[in-house]
């Protein structure tokens, strides 16, 4: 239940901090290529893991995994649990940061007090569009520290349905980029641009002296990059 079973169940080679820490630790303990493992737990789910062959420190497996389904109680009751966690919060019995670390599951954010941060940027700054659906709906009329009334996501970890409140820290309306307020995502986007350039320099290097064959259907495709087909002089 996963993009590699496309692959037949193949991760690749990946190394251990590559791997869900019970994934590594099953996968590396495997020696023979003709079994299997016994079943091993995830936050991605369940999994039966074969080893295919080892090098270094890094490892190629495959696996079967299985994301169990969250029953209806399940996420009512969940519901409710929350519900009454944000009637606690605006009562002021205590704040949503320590509901955080006395309450959430999130391994992500629960050290963080709470404080979602953007994959692409390393910040906590996102724009709607980056947000998890459900999340970017529930903050989009909200006002600066309101907390949401609970609602059912699909966690973006592992796919499972889960229910969570989110509190809105602060809103930055659009503006026009400045060092002092942005330097964070101005720097992202200089090393992005140039890690760009970086690469397709060395791209355009190795064209000139790499052998691709091209499907004659694919052949008039427009390319990024130029140098992909050799014609003589007769085409």
């Amino acid at each position: 239940q996963d993009g590699s079973g496309m692959r037949g169940g193949e991760t690749g080679f990946l190394g251990r901090g590559h791997l869900e820490p019970e994934y590594a630790a099953a996968a590396f303990n495997l020696n023979d290529t003709k079994k299997v493992s016994k079943i091993v737990e995830t936050t991605y789910g369940y999994h039966i893991i074969q080893l295919i062959e080892k090098r270094g420190d890094r490892i190629n497996t495959r696996h079967i995994l299985l994301r169990p389904k969250v029953a209806e109680k399940d996420l009512t009751d969940a519901i409710n649990r929350l519900d009454s966690v944000r009637s606690d919060i605006l009562a002021e019995k205590f704040t949503f940061e320590d509901a955080v670390v006395g309450l959430s599951q999130d391994k992500n954010t629960r050290f963080n007090r709470g404080l979602m941060v953007n994959g692409e940027t390393g910040t906590t700054r996102f724009q709607m569009g980056e947000l998890p659906q459900e999340v970017s709906r529930a903050v989009n009329t909200m006002s600066i520290g309101e907390v949401s009334k609970p609602f059912i996501m699909s966690d973006p970890t592992n796919n499972r349905e889960i229910v969570a409140i989110v509190k809105l820290a602060d809103r930055i309306d659009g503006h026009r980029a400045t060092l002092s307020d942005d330097y964070q995502m101005i720097k992202n986007m200089y090393e992005n641009s140039l890690r760009n350039k970086i690469i397709a320099e060395w791209i355009d290097k190795k064209i000139k002296d790499t052998y691709v064959r091209i499907e004659d259907g694919w052949r008039d495709c427009d390319f990024q990059h130029d140098g992909w087909l050799k014609r003589n002089k007769n085409q």
